[in-house]
């Protein structure tokens, strides 16, 4: 039994050290689920889908699709969303087309 609890302990401190660690910017997850059941009130299932992240210090902008039911509609609806999210928050919301890539491109630095 004491050799169980032993390999138990052994293989979830390797699993939680080669998790990579990312900068801080509150739970993804929860942020995205925030977004989307602010967006869709009415809907009676979802989920969504991240394409893409780009982190920039306390910044990160993230390509999401989504998948809505809504109550009164046969066939579910599919966005596709650009997220600015700064210090765990959603700063800017953008819907893009489902079919066009994000044309989106970090700022060019000025040299004054």
């Amino acid at each position: 039994m004491r050799h169980k609890w032993t390999m138990l302990c052994f293989a979830a401190l390797t699993l939680w050290l080669a998790t990579p660690a990312e900068p801080s910017t509150g739970d993804l997850g929860s942020i995205i689920e925030r977004f989307v059941t602010t967006r869709f009130p009415d809907a009676t299932s979802h989920f969504w889908v991240v394409n893409s992240t780009q982190w920039d210090d306390d910044e990160i902008v993230v390509d999401v699709n989504t998948v809505v039911q809504e109550r009164f509609k046969q066939e579910p609806t599919e966005s596709r969303f650009l997220l600015l999210i700064v210090e765990g928050k959603v700063a800017g919301a953008q819907n893009i087309p489902l079919d066009s890539p994000p044309d989106c491109q970090p700022e060019a630095q000025s040299q004054t």
